[in-house]
């Protein structure tokens, strides 16, 4: 008879098993308090999104103690109140004029093409609604039809986009029509059909690619953008840096002289998956309720509601339209309460001139003064801006400069950005490109455009730093991008928000071509869910999903990496390919701790899939990371792991079971067959022996006692 003895190493394991789940659901109970002990603080404070707060110093400043309206000019020159300007081109800023204007252009078709395009150039804005803008395009295809060449090429656009109505076959021939005539705007319009293959029977890229340098040789930004794309990732073209730069730099020159101090829209640049796992608190977008309630708080004198409102409606910021006449109102409500800060962003307003506070630099001095006798940042740097370039004042670099370094010593990123632009350019102090560049890097991280197109021009030219291509191009891509067109990209996810897939994801694919990242993963999101139908066959959408996120995972997009992962690993668009699976899952791990990627990485090394062999430990190893990495990892690493834990069992079992083979073969061979009796009498005979032994010490115990 053999014995086969249940090894009792897996009863231990059980037994950690146990211990394990009951440890996290403990540290996971204490998370979940602190997160609620956290969650008391007051959500509802409204900022300006550009890294503004509403905080109000209200400590006497000793820096403008010299300053009083005795610096002002005098009246007749300073005092004088401009008529607004609006801040957008009568023509959007994307497209490049028809040049030479045919002479005999219908006065009527010229009428027509100026009111439709003052409205659809500044749609954002509350004074137009929907009714505004239909009627818009009317008067648009209107001039058209009279043969207005600007008015038939944005005409074009808004049928190739579905603006107006869909049609992109009469898109496509007007196109045709204005680029045999030179138009760089249609050849535009031709690249990315070419390019994509939309309007024709198949894609085109190096007929796409000819068409986009003709429109870019023209002056046309959206066209320079996607050479600058194209040449910076070596798509269709080979690899150039220095080209990238040159078509980039144009771009970002375009933007850098549009930028007021007012600041233009905030540029929106929502990624639909991230908005689609963000809670209602954490989205960009402002919910209507939400934003109700605000201005109820508003109405009821709450002064961070009024504030916050105010800002909103100022820069567009959280999908708010802008509205300059609301934000006066509230700036106007704060700073009758005695608000430092709201004269400040007042002072703002009537420097730059809106529609509701015109151009006034006696006006804007008066509140600037008000706010900087308190120590206000914003009120410094705007009375620096004032001296520093004669603005209703004597230009006095002296004290614009130490109202720069007031403001930028309370973290205020004009105050940086001025004394950096200071520096570089050697007003009123000496030239210094090591602090030039200090103080541009500071005002970088809040996001100042200028900022960051000096950083790229210092880059560029090796001036105070050695000289980075690679970093100068990327810099003046940021910039490119956040041209006013830009806002194209709310456009398209307000049509995603609608239902209107199809539409949204068209329009994605166009930005996404000129190189937006989020643009090219918005697309690549919306037809990877068979949200939309704009492509004929699964095949054909998968590979055009494939491709988009490629692009952006090029472009540093963690979600777009994993994504990429996924498709490898299922052949989604291209064949399975398990190594490189791996291989992004490994890049999204350890160049961005994407828990996903890591999460995928333990299950590949535990099947043994796109790596060298099955390795329990370091899937193991991947499954905790992903856990330490996310708390919303912890479930499925939890089940991962206990699944891992019952493999460990089988393989333990396994080795215990071969050893015993081993050794009981071993066994039958030295002692025979019925070695199995003699081990049992052998230790049946000790247990006797021990017996009898602890009864005999017992005796002796007693005998003792």
């Amino acid at each position: 008879m053999k014995l086969n003895l249940i090894p009792f190493k897996p009863l231990l394991l059980i037994f950690f098993v146990l211990l394990f789940f009951l440890s996290n659901a403990a540290r996971n109970e204490d998370d979940e308090k602190e997160l609620l002990d956290n969650s008391g603080e007051d959500n509802v404070v409204l900022l300006n999104y550009d890294g503004e707060t509403v905080s109000d110093n209200i400590q006497k400043s000793p820096a403008t103690h010299d300053i009083t309206e005795k610096d002002l000019e005098p009246a007749e020159y300073s005092h004088q109140v401009q008529p607004f300007q609006p801040q957008e081109d009568i023509f959007f800023e994307e497209f490049v004029q028809e040049s030479p204007r045919p002479g005999n252009v219908d006065p009527r078709a010229e009428a027509l093409y100026k009111n439709a395009l003052e409205v659809l150039s500044r749609r954002r804005r509350t004074e137009y609604d929907e009714k505004d803008v239909r009627s818009a395009f009317i008067d648009l295809e209107e001039a058209a039809n009279l043969n207005h060449p600007d008015a038939q090429k944005v005409l074009a656009f808004s049928l190739l986009f579905g603006e107006y109505r869909w049609s992109i076959d009469e898109a496509r021939q007007i196109f045709e029509r204005l680029a045999a005539s030179g138009s760089p705007d249609a050849h535009l319009g031709l690249g990315f059909m070419h390019t994509t293959g939309i309007g024709f029977s198949e894609a085109n890229p190096a007929k796409g690619l000819l068409h986009y340098t003709f429109s870019a040789l023209g002056g046309n930004p959206f066209a320079q953008m996607s050479l600058g794309y194209r040449y910076a990732f070596g798509i269709s073209v080979p690899e150039s840096c220095e080209k990238s730069l040159q078509w980039y730099k144009k771009v970002a020159e375009k933007v850098a002289s549009k930028v007021s101090f007012i600041g233009g829209p905030t540029i929106q640049r929502l990624r639909i998956p991230d908005e689609v796992d963000a809670t209602s608190s954490s989205s960009s977008l402002l919910d209507t309720n939400v934003f109700t309630y605000y201005k109820y708080l508003a109405e009821t004198g709450d002064m961070q509601a009024i504030l916050g409102l105010a800002l909103l409606y100022l820069t567009g910021g959280k999908g708010v339209p802008i509205d300059h006449e609301a934000a006066a109102k509230y700036f106007m409500i704060a700073a009758e309460s005695g608000n430092i800060q709201a004269n400040a962003y007042l002072g703002k307003m009537y420097l730059e001139g809106t529609i509701a506070t015109p151009q006034d630099n006696t006006t804007a001095f008066q509140y600037f003064k008000k706010a900087a006798d308190k120590g206000n940042a914003l009120g410094q740097a705007g009375l620096g801006i004032m001296f520093l370039y004669g603005r209703g004042v004597q230009p006095d670099p002296s004290k614009a400069l130490k109202l720069f370094t007031l403001a930028a010593e309370q973290g205020w990123v004009d105050g940086q950005f001025y004394l950096g632009l200071m520096h570089y350019k050697g007003l009123g102090v000496r030239r210094d490109f090591k602090l030039a560049l200090k103080y541009f890097q500071l005002a970088s991280q809040s996001g100042n455009l200028l900022a960051i197109y000096n950083l790229a021009q210092m880059h560029a030219k090796g001036f105070g730093v050695a000289r980075n291509c690679r970093l100068a191009m990327e810099l003046f891509k940021n910039v490119a991008e956040r041209g006013k067109w830009a806002e194209r990209l709310m456009d398209a996810y307000q049509k995603w928000q609608q239902g209107a897939v199809d539409e949204a994801a068209f329009r994605y694919l166009f930005l996404g071509e000129i190189g937006y990242e989020v643009a090219q993963t918005n697309f690549a999101y919306l037809v990877d869910r068979d949200d939309s139908s704009l492509f004929d066959t699964k095949e054909e959408t998968e590979k055009r999903a494939l491709l988009n996120w490629q692009r952006a995972a090029n472009q540093d997009y963690p979600y777009a990496r994993v994504k990429l992962g996924d498709y490898n690993y299922y052949g989604q668009g291209t064949q399975v390919d398990y190594t490189a699976a791996a291989n992004h899952y490994k890049i999204a791990a350890e160049r961005h701790q994407n828990a996903q990627a890591m999460f995928n990485l333990g299950y590949m090394h535990e099947k043994g899939l796109g790596v060298n062999k099955a390795d329990l430990h370091l899937a193991k190893r991947f499954y905790d990371l992903a856990a330490e990495t996310s708390t919303d990892a912890f479930v499925p690493v939890a089940l991962a792991l206990l699944k891992l834990r019952m493999i460990f069992f089988v393989e333990y079992f396994k080795a215990s079971w071969t050893i015993q083979n081993s050794l009981l073969h071993m066994l039958d061979v030295m002692l025979g067959p019925d070695w199995d009796l003699y081990l049992m009498s052998l230790a049946f005979g000790i247990i006797i022996w021990l017996a009898y032994g602890y009864f005999r010490n017992r005796q002796n115990q007693h005998h003792r006692d």
